[in-house]
């Protein structure tokens, strides 16, 4: 498969400290690869330097055939990466829809466009019945679905999700993954994913890159990453295969 991202030596590093260390992987395109490991092992920081937050020390970040570290985070959306936040903040003082207006925005100057685009993500996300709610008032798990709407609605060729799972019940992690399946398969999304439910990483990603420190200690099939033993000592532990 072509790989529609590829990441090639990059670093980063925060005065003494090495956030990321010459990591290199290719996101082929139309897969969903997920990046697990522990907390510290660099993955949102990997997350930043994609999306334009950071400018790696080194190395170079290819998007689509074309280099685009370096570019502000504006810029990268542009290109066609969308992305969520460990933290999500939507704007509280407006409603579920126009949330989600604001990225549909991006490609879609015409208002009505727009909105019927953002409709079919609301329904999709289950939101559509919420959609004139204020953000600020909705539960963890809409909040979390707000986020993924925001990310969807300026139309990624990638979509990189930021922990979208943390704090669901497995009942609405399986709604999530319904969701992202759909997006996968049935629009052509690449989905990169960080993940530390690891319910979601095995239903989900066709590969797996685990990051301990910021370096890469094992990847490939998800079956066979959750049984590699340094994986097991580093980040799952023993009681993962049980």
């Amino acid at each position: 498969m072509t790989a529609l991202l590829k990441i090639d030596g990059i670093s980063k590093r925060f005065r003494g400290l090495v956030a990321v260390d010459h990591l290199s992987f290719e996101v082929p395109q139309g897969s969903i690869f997920a990046v697990i490991g522990p907390n510290g092992a660099g993955k949102t920081t990997l997350f930043n330097m994609i999306a334009g937050v950071y400018m790696p020390d080194g190395g170079s970040i290819t998007f689509n055939g074309e280099r685009i570290d370096g570019l502000t985070p504006d810029k990268v959306c542009r290109r066609g990466i969308g992305r969520t936040y460990q933290i999500v903040r939507p704007f509280p003082g407006m409603s579920v829809e126009d949330n989600v207006m604001v990225g549909a925005l991006l490609r879609r100057r015409d208002t009505r466009q727009a909105k019927e685009w953002v409709y079919r993500i609301l329904h999709r996300l289950d939101l559509y019945e919420k959609r004139n709610q204020l953000a600020g008032s909705l539960t963890l798990p809409d909040r979390k679905r707000l986020e993924v709407a925001r990310a969807i609605a300026t139309e990624p060729k990638l979509l990189l999700l930021d922990e979208v799972m943390a704090g669901l019940r497995p009942t609405e992690i399986d709604r999530m993954v319904d969701a992202f399946r759909r997006l996968n398969t049935d629009h052509g999304v690449t989905i990169l994913l960080i993940e530390h439910v690891m319910r979601a990483v095995m239903a989900l990603a066709g590969q797996i890159l685990v990051l301990s420190h910021g370096k890469p200690i094992a990847q490939g099939l998800p079956q066979d990453v959750v049984r590699d033993q340094a994986v097991i000592d580093s980040y799952l532990g023993a009681e993962a295969l049980s």
